[in-house]
């Protein structure tokens, strides 16, 4: 089921939640609306739903203009951020109740209800709670319940809301994992908030990354991390020092003077225009050299201009907290020996994304 936003705005009294907002979702992609809170991510989602409407501004779903269409009839899926379970119904209870509520012209007997159900619950591995209550299963059950309910409908486009924010990251992993094969398994269109960058880079297709109710940038999440379209999706997205620097003649002059400077074709995203410009260097992308690394003092002139303040090993790599004039830069290294707390070095970025 293909989703169409034009020109979407939603306005609660002064604060403008939306702000002409254009998506194009593809039928059977798995979209991630992502962003800080307040951004309007859950406004677009419930709209999208029918549970709230825009001021002004188009939806349409599989083609169909969904204005004057009630939540009811729309067939999708909502699963809400608390779950929103029945809490005096059964497991099997709660996942039946949308095939019961229906129209008695389209309801389904009974039994087949009870295989559609137990068939569900098979599905996203739960068959054994069938008989249990929300108050008896674990945080992580009940979100597979939930899923299960909003699935039972077989609608062709499920709504998530923070799927996985009450839940401990080790749940929210194996979690993650499932609900990205369930969707390759059923082949609908799923479109879910989150504020985890982690989250949304894994399960996603595409990412909508939202800022003050509007859309930043809408693209998979290779792009994103490489060509962010300005300095909020820089920042918002992966860890990246910022830096404050000079775009003049194609290359570009880092504030501090001891970061020396780089060419345009250095850079992974230049600057528009000539001037001021804010600099965005990620982990990976620093070359760090420290005393007794070879002859001379390192990278640019003026000696040392930093020191290692922590250092720990991560996954094969060493993680490094370098102090360059009061600012905390994160770096990873290869290797693990030379990079002892304490120790001066010169740090230099390779390649950054900067933005005027």
């Amino acid at each position: 089921m293909s989703v169409e936003i034009l020109g979407l705005s939603r306005r609660f009294g002064e604060a403008q939640a939306l702000r002409d907002v254009s998506l194009s979702i593809a039928a059977r992609a798995f979209v991630a609306l992502l962003g800080p809170s307040g951004s309007g991510k859950t406004t677009l989602l419930r709209i999208l739903a029918g549970l709230d409407f825009a001021d002004s501004g188009t939806v349409r779903i599989e083609g169909r203009d969904m204005a004057e269409v009630p939540a009811r009839e729309r067939g999708i899926g909502f699963v809400f951020q608390n779950y929103a379970l029945f809490r005096h119904m059964t497991v099997f209870e709660n996942v039946a109740f949308g095939l019961r509520v229906r129209p008695r012209r389209a309801r389904p007997p009974e039994a087949e209800i009870g295989r559609r159900v137990r068939r569900l619950l098979e599905m996203v591995q739960i068959p054994e709670l069938e008989r249990r209550y929300p108050d008896q299963i674990s945080g992580g059950q009940r979100q597979r319940v939930a899923l299960a309910r909003a699935l039972a409908i077989e609608p062709p486009l499920l709504l998530l809301d923070e799927p996985f924010g009450a839940l401990d990251a080790e749940v929210r992993k194996g979690l993650r994992r499932w609900l990205r094969e369930l969707h390759a398994q059923l082949g609908i269109t799923i479109v879910f908030v989150t504020h985890d960058q982690d989250e949304a880079m894994e399960l996603a297709d595409k990412v909508a990354v939202m800022q003050a109710g509007e859309v930043s940038q809408f693209d998979p999440p290779d792009v994103l991390l490489e060509r962010p379209a300005n300095a909020f999706v820089a920042g918002f997205l992966g860890h990246a020092a910022r830096l404050p620097a000079r775009f003049q003649g194609g290359t570009l002059r880092f504030e501090d003077p001891g970061l020396g400077t780089l060419p345009g074709a250095a850079l992974a995203v230049a600057p528009r225009r000539e001037g001021a410009a804010l600099a965005f260097v990620r982990p990976h992308e620093w070359e760090v050299r420290c005393a007794g690394e070879g002859p001379g003092e390192g990278p640019g002139e003026g000696g040392r201009n930093a020191v290692i303040r922590a250092s720990r090993p991560a996954g094969g790599r060493r993680h490094l907290e370098v102090d360059l004039a009061g600012l905390t830069i994160e770096i990873e290294v290869e290797g693990g020996a030379g990079y002892e707390p304490g120790r001066p070095c010169v740090i230099r970025p390779r390649t950054a994304r900067a933005y005027s």
